[in-house]
């Protein structure tokens, strides 16, 4: 069996912030917006290599920011969200995953909550310090860069890591990992190979631990990301890239 562990945002699915182009569809709506596309050939592309492999988007969204999205390509049987902290088995969390992940990460919870500590004391934080699924942290700053650097100075790096992305600020247990997640997934549905695909930070773990990462062009050099990652030109949009890549790697 092939896995392929699929990031969303920036990955497959674009916010509205970003031109994709005229030829897209809406995949998202939230408060009666539409906030993410997807384009017309990342949906066939995708729709391609689900009918052939087994598909696994794998997030940092919680079930219900997960839940908002139609990928136009039908059901999919499993899905990874909250970094891979909670299972969803045809919608529905998978009780015995989410106490395993809550297991792994027991040692993390007093750095998670200096964390919060942390996080309620920054001046310039933006919304209140939300503890996802008793998972990781997230909340939102004004300075966010400044907000992680000193979070790093002051909290255990070999217990949690601090990542942010625009205004989002997350403090995540270590264990806690796209990587970790999707070879723990590897194990449960004894899959022989896993390729995996994402854009950011929170996807360094996930790549590199796969049979074959493909990644945007620069990844490796801004995240110091290695192993048998393919980084794509960039001579357009990541998401095409990537499943165009995807579908030569398993003969479609």
């Amino acid at each position: 069996m092939r896995v392929i562990n699929l990031d969303l945002d920036n990955t497959l699915i674009y916010s509205y912030k970003h031109d994709i182009g005229e030829r897209k569809m809406n995949v998202e709506i939230y408060q009666g917006r539409e906030i993410s596309f997807m384009t017309e050939k990342t949906c066939e592309l995708l729709k391609e290599i689900k009918g052939r492999c087994l598909v696994v988007p794998t997030t940092t969204r919680t079930r219900e920011q997960y839940e908002r999205i139609d990928l136009r390509a039908g059901d999919f049987p499993y899905a990874l969200v909250c970094n891979g902290g909670v299972l969803l088995v045809n919608g529905q969390k998978d009780s015995a995953w989410y106490e395993e992940s809550r297991r792994l990460i027991s040692d993390c919870m007093e750095e998670l909550s200096r964390g919060a500590e942390l996080l309620r004391s920054e001046p310039t934080r933006k919304l209140e310090v939300r503890f996802i699924e008793e998972l990781f942290l997230f909340t939102k700053c004004g300075e966010p860069e400044r907000t992680a650097e000193r979070l790093k100075k002051c909290l255990d790096s070999r217990k949690v890591d601090v990542f942010c992305n625009g205004e989002k600020l997350y403090v995540v247990p270590g264990k806690l990992n796209k990587g970790a997640a999707a070879e723990r997934f590897c194990r449960y549905v004894g899959a022989d190979e896993v390729i995996a695909a994402g854009d950011s930070e929170f996807d360094v773990s996930m790549t590199e631990s796969a049979d074959i990462g493909i990644v945007p062009a620069g990844f490796c050099k801004k995240y110091g990301a290695a192993g048998n990652l393919e980084e794509m030109k960039g001579e357009g949009i990541f998401a095409e890239e990537m499943l165009s890549r995807i579908k030569e790697l398993i003969n479609l």
